[in-house]
């Protein structure tokens, strides 16, 4: 007989605080609960896609896939990592959080009207973990997951005050298991384990309606979605149909906007936001232009050229640092980005997270407790990227990354930088997966090869980009980590020992630091939230001063274009735009 938990159910959760809506909230804040249900919403992708398989972390998925399901929780936009049930009627969990129980809503239901039940959570559960590298790490505390009840299921932990791991569990995409364990239309049995572009069955408000393999997918909403007028999904999901076509080059795809054949343009280029954005249909207000700080309030981003330290060409610090000197990000910043962004200097730019000055308070005793391994740079140095921008500065940054090159190691002989005992010249490739990022790339290259550093540029397609950086197979990559104001288990796949030699890890830089390993710990099972700051922190002053990146450059606002089709609530939620959840389209 299933035991009853001995700890409540609880509507919501939240890792910080308590939740803001009381168990009977008819809506979020945010949206408008009158919002219609019409219209088509056409979106545009850049590169392919070849599976519907979400468990997988090979393949290109198709994008929007993830509207196809429920997860236990929903999230919500107008507080920090706090969700509330959706899938899931409740969550329990001790004051140790130990476990966490989930229990079902006896009305969720997928798709082909079969009842979601404890058996889809737990398939769901252990395949991501068993063939996802991503959530591998990312539950890796999670030991078990069973059914102890009709409609609950109680994961097990092997460690205990691990606030967020209620809140995680949540936010997997529940599979209908006996979909994947029964035959497909060819008469074979489905596998799990590798790609598919059969139309997956899910319980989630959009259902896959039409497809052209790796060229474009239409969603359509579905009438019969089980969870249409729960609170949590009042007001949202208001398009009727959803379209993607996927483009291979960015610029095709803009100009695919600018004529009307797709109503929807996120801009990550200044300079065309500055200036390409004069066509008529702007100028008239048929196309709108509007900039949002909402998803940056809560979020830290670290864009930086990566180094791979697996290559020993990476593994001296002094080289990394030279590379950095030789980034001008001033000039650039002038020439190239129209003074719009600002030079990251932190893994947490932009938010409370983000080492500051010199270390005090809790953090500096976090700090001294690892004294003896980290820098002792990070308790008289704040770290500072190299100031370019001017010829006088420009020239002494090259002869600063000379130098560095020289105490690592190298000389110049003639246009080369080479090994001085034996005359290897240094040379790299560096991956990117868009040619739009050659903006920044060449002008690098320039500098680079002014101290005789020879670095090639090499675009490739989505899908080998994906491949390659997945199996570390790279010199020189340009990546994207963003960071919430509560890191937790993401942690080990970005910086941990553990994810150096675990493909699929987000461990590009190819980190193994003993301290950089203690205080992921720390930031995961803190004792309070002042012990998590702190200990964020430190490791974020750790990680700037071992040279791991190059840091790049990051915008706070969201750039969007539309056609004027749309309407938004006048109050966007907090910390999204809602794009395209909360918005809904002014005509049929």
């Amino acid at each position: 007989m299933a035991q009853e938990p001995a700890d409540p159910f609880r509507h919501g959760v939240a890792i910080v605080g308590d939740v803001k809506y009381p168990p009977d909230f008819p809506h979020f804040e945010y949206v408008n609960p009158e919002a219609p249900k019409r219209g088509t919403l056409q979106m545009s992708a850049t590169g392919t896609f070849d599976s519907f398989n979400l468990f997988l972390n090979k393949g290109e998925a198709a994008p929007g896939l993830a509207n196809v399901f429920d997860t236990l929780l929903k999230d919500v936009d107008d507080e920090v990592s706090t969700g509330y049930g959706l899938l899931a009627e409740g969550v329990s969990f001790p004051p140790d959080f130990a476990t966490a129980t989930f229990r079902l809503r006896s009305e969720a239901r997928f798709a082909d009207g079969q009842p979601v039940t404890p058996e889809d959570v737990i398939f769901s559960f252990e395949k991501l973990k068993e063939l996802n590298p991503v959530y591998t790490n990312y539950y890796s505390h999670v030991t078990a997951a069973e059914k102890t009840g009709p409609r609950d299921v109680t994961f097990r932990f092997d460690q205990k005050n691990n606030r967020e791991l209620p809140m995680i569990l949540g936010q997997f995409p529940v599979m209908a298991k006996h979909w994947w364990e029964a035959n497909g239309p060819d008469g074979k049995p489905r596998d799990v384990s590798r790609t598919t572009l059969e139309a997956v069955l899910g319980s989630g408000p959009y259902r896959i309606a039409d497809f052209k393999a790796g060229s474009t997918i239409r969603y359509e909403l579905r009438d019969d979605y089980w969870a249409k007028n729960l609170n949590v999904n009042v007001g949202q999901n208001n398009f009727a149909v959803v379209t993607y076509t996927m483009f291979g080059d960015r610029d095709v795809e803009f100009e695919a906007f600018r004529s009307g054949n797709t109503d929807f343009w996120q801009e990550t280029r200044a300079a065309r936001w500055a200036t390409g954005f004069d066509f008529p249909a702007v100028k008239d207000g048929r196309v709108k232009k509007e900039e949002f700080e909402n998803p940056y309030r809560a979020t830290g981003v670290m864009q930086a050229l990566v180094p791979n330290m697996r290559r020993d060409l990476f593994k001296d610090q002094r080289v990394r640092r030279a590379l950095n000197y030789a980034l001008d990000f001033e000039d650039l910043n002038r020439t190239v980005f129209y003074g719009a962004y600002q030079r990251v200097d932190s893994f947490f730019f932009g938010t409370e997270l983000a080492a500051r000055g010199l270390p005090q308070g809790k953090e500096l005793e976090v700090l001294t407790a690892l004294k003896s391994e980290v820098p002792a740079s990070v308790f008289d140095t704040p770290y500072a990227n190299p100031v370019g921008g001017s010829p006088q500065a420009t020239r002494e940054n090259l002869r600063k990354a000379v130098e560095l090159f020289k105490q690592a190691g190298y000389e110049l002989r003639g246009n080369a930088m080479v090994n001085s005992k034996t005359g290897q010249p240094f040379r790299f490739e560096l991956l990117l997966s868009s040619p739009q990022l050659e903006i920044v790339a060449v002008p690098y290259q320039q500098q680079l090869r002014k101290i005789g550093v020879d670095m090639q540029v090499r675009t490739v397609d989505d899908s080998q980009y994906t491949n390659r950086t997945r199996a570390f197979d790279y010199d020189m990559t340009w990546t994207v980590w963003a960071q919430t104001l509560n890191p937790g288990n993401e942690q080990r796949t970005y910086w941990s020992s553990a994810s150096v030699d675990q493909q699929g890890s987000q461990n590009y830089a190819g980190i193994a630091d003993p301290a950089v390993d203690a205080l992921i710990e720390k930031i995961i099972f803190p004792a309070d939230r002042e012990e998590q700051v702190a200990a964020t922190k430190a490791m974020d002053r750790i990680l700037l001063a071992h040279d791991y990146v190059i840091p790049l450059y990051y915008g706070r606002t969201a750039r969007y274009a539309y056609w004027d089709k749309f309407e938004h609530p006048a109050e966007l939620p907090t910390y999204s735009t809602g794009f395209p959840s909360v918005w809904w389209a002014k005509t049929p």
